[in-house]
């Protein structure tokens, strides 16, 4: 009855195929279509470079930026710039011109801390050089959401070259304008790479083509398609596309050689065509199931830079999935003759008994590997961790500008404060107690810049209007604690709880620091929620995949321990890791990788049915190592190709990790999971369902 039941499945499969076949010219011209549509609309969809956004709508600083927006028309300064060779008069009258750009509010100098009437002689000196210092001015602004890029160029044309530049808003400048042109240097070093590696794995000059034609449209597809989510993060943008390239570019090598070797058997092209499609169907759904479900698992994070660029993989891979199982077997049947044409030797020599080599080394590999695991395992969680986006590097305006600054005035952070408004004598207390914290160099309020004795009611609402909104007071602390790391994130929480001493939590804080902060409590839960998913959905995968208890934990056990050694190598190089890098990756390098140890793991049980353990192993890796290594060189080029070409530390972080990654998978299911199936043999095959393993 099983038989027969198979017999029926493999019948469907076959005719859904032949339906595929006999309409190749229709699917092919639907698919370009499709692609042609979808790259234009590509163009319609936005890009969000502020992971504010992205944190979750409950968070604290998220919900005082709503307040604020409410509350008070200008928002936090996030942007400053310094003049240099000024006197205060000059000062003031470039404050003036930076106020008159369309977009640039909250302008903030030292005639808003004092009275600039007064010889600044007599004022306080360590708040006029807050402001002020070697005839060099720092006038600080907030620049509006989205049109950082025309505004800070405008900015630049004001006050020339050799004046400086530095802030948050002016970083998101700086993305927008390179992710485009860095993505299209990636592509362009990317492409000939892979092109090159196919070429090598194959004996065709023009298939590699077909490869990429039918995943390139799939990738024009979901970057299109976006179009229906509105918006994609700039993580996403950047990482998505040439991820789900090498993620399932394996999907079309397994067809086409499924392919190539049914037309040695049989006349019929389109025959041969059906029965690859019957025959990779089910590697190829094993594949794209283990990926797809490690995908889904980045959507169920808080942060939701992770379930934006979750989403848009498990979108490609669905998308990858079909365009090969459709799209590339129509295309194939179309051009075959010219894949048959351009046929070549293979360009390299076999090394089908590298297995003996591999063999030799197990016991060696075994114990390098648990040596390592446990170290690796606690290291790769105290890493140093970075938030935010980092600086530039020092050869860029952008750097050089960000030193010129912090030389002469010091890091600045300023820090916001939204209280309830009402009652004066808390608010100047409250205003004291902070000017008496060491990373806070000046404090903004009301009550110390107007005067506390004056009801604000007796004033124009241009004065008030900064300090007092309807029902919140506003106050501004100027710090020099940096954006993030221990010192900032120590001064949030205790600004946080010095104020809810004074007003429970009715005060609110933010600014940068406040929002790394958030997002340092954030990410650090979705870490281990996201991880147990992973891995679950994984082994789910394997499980049903091999029937077996044992073979899902022996293959995890392999990836997920190359998982580890690759993020502990910051740790040991005391490197700080970008800490989205680091949670995306943990997920993508495990989801990715375990492929390679699927192909081998299903070629050594067919093996093994038919010789004893050694002899299977030995077979298996002559007969695998070389497409698991196209896979894994394919891979890590991506890894190490966006490690190279960006200048944002996140896509980066997630470059350098994920090529690292590949090789290190690559080496452990060549050299570790070896070892593991012979020592665990017999545990294998009394745990395995119809395991049917050779007997001596």
């Amino acid at each position: 009855m099983g038989k027969v039941n198979q017999c029926k499945k493999g019948m469907v499969s076959i005719d859904i195929a032949a339906r595929i076949l006999k309409h190749k010219k229709s699917v092919v011209i639907t698919f370009i279509i499709i692609a042609v549509v979808s790259s234009i609309a590509q163009f319609f969809v936005s890009v969000n470079y502020n992971m504010v956004d992205y944190l979750p709508d409950d968070a604290r600083s998220t919900t005082a930026m709503d307040i604020m927006e409410e509350e008070f028309d200008g928002s936090v300064a996030n942007t400053r710039v310094m003049i240099n060779d000024v006197t205060v008069q000059e000062a003031l009258q470039v404050k003036e011109e930076l106020a008159a750009i369309d977009g640039v509010n909250n302008v903030t100098w030292l005639d808003d801390a004092i009275d600039i009437k007064t010889p600044l002689e007599i004022a306080d000196k360590d708040t006029v050089e807050t402001y002020y210092k070697d005839e060099k001015a720092i006038i600080s602004f907030s620049i509006r959401d989205g049109e950082e890029v025309q505004i800070t160029n405008e900015i630049y044309e004001l006050i020339g070259e050799e004046n400086a530049m530095a802030g948050e808003a002016l970083d998101t400048a700086i993305s927008q304008e390179m992710a485009g042109s860095e993505s299209m240097y990636a592509a362009a070093l990317l492409v000939p790479i892979i092109i090159l590696i196919l070429v090598i794995s194959t004996t065709s000059w023009l298939e590699p083509l077909f490869f990429l034609t039918a995943i390139g449209v799939s990738v024009l597809i979901n970057l299109g398609t976006n179009i229906f989510v509105g918006e994609v993060s700039f993580v996403t943008q950047s990482v998505a596309p040439i991820l789900q390239l090498a993620v399932s570019l394996d999907y079309a090598i397994f067809l086409l050689h499924s392919f190539s070797d049914y037309r040695k058997k049989m006349a019929d092209p389109n025959e041969a065509m059906a029965l690859a499609i019957k025959k990779s169907f089910p590697a190829i759904a094993a594949s794209a199931a283990t990926t797809f479900f490690g995908f889904m698992a980045l959507t169920f994070m808080n942060f939701e830079i992770g379930s934006d660029l979750g989403l848009n993989l498990v979108k490609g891979i669905v998308l990858s999935f079909v365009s090969v199982m459709v799209f590339l077997p129509a295309l194939t049947l179309l051009f075959y003759k010219w894949i048959d044409k351009t046929q070549h030797k293979p360009l390299l020599p076999s090394i089908r008994k590298i297995g003996n080599s591999v063999v030799k080394i197990r016991i060696p590999a075994l114990i390098l590997v648990f040596l390592l695991v446990v170290p690796a395992f606690l290291a790769q969680s105290n890493t140093t961790f970075t938030y935010g986006t980092g600086g530039h590097p020092e050869e860029t305006r952008a750097g050089s500008d960000q030193i010129k600054v912090e030389e002469t005035f010091g890091k600045y952070t300023p820090l916001v404060l939204l209280v309830p408004r009402g009652d004066v004598a808390k608010e100047e207390e409250l205003v004291q107690e902070l000017e008496t914290l060491e990373p806070v160099t000046s404090v903004l309020a009301y009550v110390n810049t107007v005067g506390s004795a004056i009801p604000p009611e007796y004033l124009d609402e241009s004065i008030t209007e900064q300090f007092y909104s309807e029902n919140y007071s506003r106050i501004i602390l100027h710090t020099d604690a940096g954006a993030e790391g221990d010192e900032a994130f120590s001064l949030v929480e205790t600004v946080q709880a010095t104020a809810s001493d004074y007003y429970s939590d009715d005060a609110y804080s933010l600014g940068e620091s406040v929002t790394l902060y958030d997002m340092k409590q954030v990410v650090q839960k979705d870490n281990t929620v996201v991880n147990l998913l992973t891995i679950i959905a994984i082994a789910l995968v394997l499980l049903v995949t091999f029937k077996s208890v044992s073979i899902p934990l022996v293959l995890l056990l392999t990836i997920q321990s190359a998982v580890w050694i690759n993020l502990a190598v910051p740790y040991f190089t005391d490197s700080p890791l970008v800490y989205v890098g680091y949670l995306i990756v943990s997920t993508v390098q495990l989801a990715a990788t375990v492929d390679y140890a699927i192909l081998l793991m299903e070629a050594y049980k067919e093996n093994r049915r038919e010789m004893t353990a050694l002899e299977a192993i030995k077979k298996t890796i002559g007969e695998k190592i070389f497409s698991i290594a196209i896979s894994a060189s394919i891979l890590s080029s991506v890894g190490f190709i966006l490690w190279i070409t960006s200048t944002n530390p996140i896509v980066g972080s997630i470059g350098l990790l994920l090529g690292r990654g590949a090789l290190l998978a690559f080496i452990m299911v060549v050299c570790f999971l070896p070892a593991m199936l012979l020592v665990f043999d017999k545990v294998i095959e009394k745990t395995t369902w119809k395991a049917n393993f050779h007997k001596k």
